[in-house]
Order: structure tokens, then sequence, then C-alpha cells
């Protein structure tokens, strides 16, 4: 790395491990720019998950937000209704599945495309954004206008390993990843009822 993007890893690095908002103040607060950003969860959140911290104050998944990280952070993950659309929901969908009972179903109902990126039915979604709004807190960065988002995400993954990143962190994820998968397999199978669909 040039000293230049060493500089601006340090920031990213820096007000990442900084201020925390839960999902209500998030609203308000998280800027409707691009940048990074990083879910940390209290301790029943990592015993909820069977993880444990590799480090003090390690976050549970990082990611970046390439328009709004209010629009991408609070928009999609804290949303119910949007687990289809966000990779940190189907993770922690994907290990917290038998502790809350979720169901998984395909993405779109009404025409099931054999995805691997499940949705939840709404109840089990509902439970989801329960849990997060409860466990989970968010810090973010706002990306400097020269710099280049994905090397710096890219950079601060590798750097603090969240073990919901399946992507870019150099490490292996077997357990997710076949969590995920179980629950992929199960939204495959799904068929319609004769109820009304959630």
């Amino acid at each position: 790395m040039t000293m230049a993007m060493d500089s601006v890893v340090a920031d990213a690095l820096k007000e990442l491990a900084g201020t925390r908002h839960p999902r209500a103040d998030a609203v308000h607060q998280v800027a409707r720019r691009p940048g990074l950003y990083a879910f940390y969860g209290d301790a029943d959140a990592w015993t909820d998950l069977g993880l444990t911290p590799a480090f003090q104050s390690q976050p549970l998944y990082v990611g970046k937000a390439e328009k709004s990280l209010n629009g991408r952070d609070v928009g999609t993950h804290f949303a119910t209704g949007r687990t289809g659309s966000s990779t940190v929901r189907r993770s922690l969908a994907a290990l917290l599945a038998d502790e809350l009972a979720l169901v998984p179903v395909p993405r779109n109902l009404i025409k099931p495309d054999g995805s691997a990126n499940f949705a939840l039915d709404m109840t089990s979604d509902e439970r989801l954004s329960t849990w997060m709004e409860q466990r989970l807190r968010l810090a973010t960065w706002v990306k400097p206008d020269e710099a280049i988002l994905d090397d710096i995400e890219t950079a601060v993954v590798r750097k603090l390993r969240p073990p919901l990143n399946l992507d870019k962190v150099g490490e292996p994820r077997e357990r997710l990843r076949e969590a995920r998968k179980r629950l992929a397999d199960i939204s495959r199978a799904w068929e319609p009822t004769g109820r009304n669909l959630e």
C-alpha cells in the first residue's frame, strides 16, 4: 500500500472502531454518502451465533455502501423484509436459524428462481430484525472523494477479519457457508400452500 492508502485505511479503521449506533439512532445519524460500515455485536450476539471474537471489539461484519451508508445499512440491512437483498442478514439468519426458528423461502415467492440468495418468511424476518435491533450496533466511515472504496474495504476486512464476511477476508468460513447452503436448499424446496403468502 502507498503511504496515502495507508493513511486512508488507518482513518477508516479508527472511525469504524468509534461511535456505534443502535438502529433507532442510525436512521438519523448515519450519512447518506458512500463509505464503509461495521456491525458490532454484544456478548449475547456472539454467543447466539456460536462465534468467539478473535480480539476485543472485533466487528461481526464489514461492508461497503457505494451510494448511501444510510440507505444501505438502515434501509436494507436493518430492514424487515430485506433478507433476500442483504448478505449480512442471510449470514445472521443462517447462524440463528435454529435459535430464532427462522423459515427460509425464495426471494420471489411468485416466481422462485432457485437462487442461493434466500429470503425469510415475514414472521421470521421480523424476529431477525428484532434480534438485530437488540444485539447489534453500527459504525460507519465516509470515504474521501478520491478514495477507491473497494480497495479500502479489502484492506479493512483483511485487518479486522469479521467472521460473517465470506469474501476478501482471506480465511475459510466453512461453517457459515454450510449454514447458508442449508437455508438456501430449504428455500429452493419451498412450495406454495393454500393459505395467503406472507
